[in-house]
């Protein structure tokens, strides 16, 4: 089956007034948590891959796995890579049948963004995917994107209004005080910001950094017109947790099947919660 680009389930998510979470999968296990916990809750579901886990799972395994889980369900679900900066790659991967990419040129100077992010929309929309950009720089770690506390920057309003009209990129993944991984302190989001680029931009507003951030605060960053939000560390503590915890108590184990199942119950727990928050169970 072939895959499907972002555009129609982030245009009814705004339209609506909730969120499509994108969760980072890793492997067929957190692949199969993902997508029949979204099943049970009616939600769709963005299976979102960073270039290491492309790297480690390949992207041809990747894509037959989401098509395969495609073929199993009746919700929409599409196959994104997630922060990927070698526009080689992406062309790859859209060429083998991905749908959804979203491409950080966001630690280059703006211009030099908008050349590279407009070079993917052109031959991704040729292809039928849909290109998320980001303007502005979280702080933390992502993959192998690290930006220091020195070099974040929020997502600027006017300069959001210019980088969408000259890219024509899908979503625009914005800087309002989320970060990468978990945070030092208290996180402290700009809703100003954010209701002012809301206000001047069209397309669907993206949330990355979103774990470890209270439930209350990405629920307001919805409400102000965000349409998807980004989970991926929240994912990875419970699910590996409680394989430790599992060898721990069984030192002896070694089969698999065994010691991926508490993971996976212990991560379904948690895209559950995910799903809530985002206001996305029961839309399809």
């Amino acid at each position: 089956m072939k895959l499907h680009n972002t555009k129609a389930m982030l245009a009814d998510a705004q339209k609506n007034h909730y969120a499509v979470p994108a969760f980072n999968i890793h492997n067929l296990e957190t692949l199969q948590v993902v997508v029949d916990t979204c099943e049970e809750m009616h939600s769709p579901v963005i299976l979102a891959a960073t270039p290491s886990t492309v790297r480690y799972a390949d992207k041809d395994y990747l894509i037959a796995l989401t098509s395969a889980a495609m073929e199993k369900v009746d919700v929409p679900i599409s196959f994104h890579l997630d922060h990927h900066e070698d526009v080689e790659e992406i062309e790859t991967t859209v060429a083998a049948g991905c749908r959804s990419v979203m491409i950080d040129a966001s630690k280059l100077p703006f211009e030099e963004n908008i050349e590279r992010v407009r070079e993917v929309v052109s031959f991704a929309h040729l292809c039928g995917a849909s290109v998320e950009a980001e303007l502005g720089k979280l702080v933390g770690k992502e993959d192998d994107l690290v930006v220091k506390d020195a070099d974040s920057a929020y997502t600027n309003p006017e300069d959001a209004v210019k980088f969408v009209a000259a890219t024509g990129i899908d979503s625009l993944a914005v800087a309002i005080g989320t970060a990468h991984g978990l945070y030092k302190g208290t996180p402290k989001l700009d809703f100003d910001r954010l209701k002012e680029i809301r206000a001047r931009v069209e397309i669907p507003l993206v949330l990355h950094g979103a774990s470890d951030v209270p439930d209350e605060l990405v629920k307001k960053a919805i409400s102000l017109g965000i349409c998807k939000v980004n989970v991926a560390t929240d994912l990875k503590i419970p699910f590996s947790d409680a394989v430790k915890k599992f060898f721990l108590a069984h030192p002896e184990a070694n089969d698999p099947r065994k010691y991926m199942t508490p993971g996976k119950e212990a991560m379904k727990a948690v895209v559950q919660h995910k799903i809530e928050v985002c206001g996305s169970q029961n839309r399809y």
